[in-house]
């Protein structure tokens, strides 16, 4: 391991970390930081900021024409508020094997292990490109990648790999479902509460729609598709907000249902869409508000075989949070995920950590990436 190249990584990272990328923010700081970093080393940088300019992305690029490899990460972060954080959030900590600070796993622990990589790869004669992509607002449904991806085959052509970095501890994940979220408005009739049996109450509506939901989520466990990759080996249907009403002996006009499904690749979003309309009837309004693919590749495809190569594993996973790497797959790029980090231990939770045994790991991967990018 190039010990210099891991010290660049625990810097690099320190910095990232001090940015309040939190999805809510602005991340065009943290942005403007990798933008002149990579600049610095002789990247092509094809920046994209949203249409606000208060976010963005980029890609980017070294070396000589060609497929190459790319890698890709986000750059925003989950909230803090309420959390109760025992340290500063946004202060890489160092206490024994641990690096804690807001992102150390989700996901700044890769992208910096990517940077450094790039400050490598400057200095060495590249027979094939390195490519990178650092995308925003993942974290509230892959919008930011959502964005992006139409601009880059014109600026960054069709790599035969990439490497999205979510944390799987370094694991080679080849699947994951795909999601869509929805919000339900429910629509009844306003009213004085003592005559709530003569109306139409807009919380009922929606709780009545919800039980239809909870049936269907039965079927699809019991005659839909299965996955025995997955923890739970079938689509889900989950309802994570409701509310309505103004004031106890008003009889409610209007509520309001949050739900998402999470589906397998065996199971047809379009025929479950179908299915929730003619559930959802007349007096509800169905709003589409995330979705993002999902991921299907196969443990004998080439980019497993190449990933788990330069990840030093045997170990394929599937893993049950979602991710950008369907975007990429659906843009015909062979896509695995892998990074460091437990996303079940540490994402998104209080005083969040990488070790630092799993960023050696990651560091590790990337000086594999730069022997294979090198022909040596």
């Amino acid at each position: 391991m190039s010990e210099d190249g891991f010290a660049e990584t625990l810097t690099v990272l320190d910095r990232l970390i001090s940015f309040d990328t939190v999805s809510a923010n602005s991340n065009t700081e943290l942005v403007e930081y990798v933008d002149t970093y990579l600049r610095d080393r002789g990247f092509t940088v094809h920046l994209m900021p949203d249409r606000t300019w208060q976010k963005a992305g980029l890609y980017a690029r070294l070396g000589p024409e060609g497929d190459g490899i790319l890698l890709s990460a986000h750059a925003d972060v989950v909230p803090v508020l309420g959390q109760g954080w025992s340290r500063d959030p946004f202060r890489l900590t160092r206490v024994d094997n641990r690096l804690y600070g807001r992102g150390t796993t989700d996901m700044k622990g890769f992208l910096a292990a990517m940077l450094a990589l790039a400050d490598r790869a400057s200095k060495a004669d590249l027979k094939e490109p390195l490519k990178l992509s650092v995308s925003y607002d993942e974290e509230v449904g892959c919008l930011g990648i959502a964005r992006m991806i139409d601009a880059l085959p014109d600026v960054l052509g069709t790599p035969r790999a990439a490497i999205v970095g979510e944390p799987t501890e370094m694991a080679v994940a080849i699947g994951h479902k795909g999601k869509v979220g929805f919000r339900a408005i429910a629509h009844g009739e306003a009213g004085h509460s003592s005559l709530a049996p003569k109306l139409e109450n807009a919380l009922y509506v929606a709780a009545d729609f919800m039980g239809r939901l909870r049936e269907l989520q039965d079927w699809y466990a019991e005659n839909g598709a299965r996955d025995a990759g997955y923890d739970t080996s079938h689509t889900t249907f989950h309802v994570g907000m409701m509310a309505g009403g103004t004031s106890l002996n008003i009889v409610p006009h209007r509520a309001e249902m949050q739900f998402e499904i999470r589906y397998l690749a065996g199971d047809d979003p379009d025929a479950i869409l179908s299915r929730i309309n003619d559930l959802a009837g007349e007096k509800i309004d169905l709003e589409q508000t995330i979705a993002y693919p999902g991921l299907e590749t196969s443990p004998t495809a080439e980019v497993t075989q190449l990933a788990c190569s330069l990840a030093g594993t045997s170990i394929t996973t599937k893993v049950a949070f979602g991710t950008e790497a369907g975007f990429f797959h659906g843009s015909g790029i062979p896509t695995v995920v892998c990074g460091p980090g437990s996303m079940e231990g540490q994402g998104h939770k209080p005083d969040e950590f990488v070790t630092v045994d799993q960023m050696v790991a990651c560091h590790a991967m990337m000086d594999r990436i730069l022997t294979t990018l090198t022909g040596m």
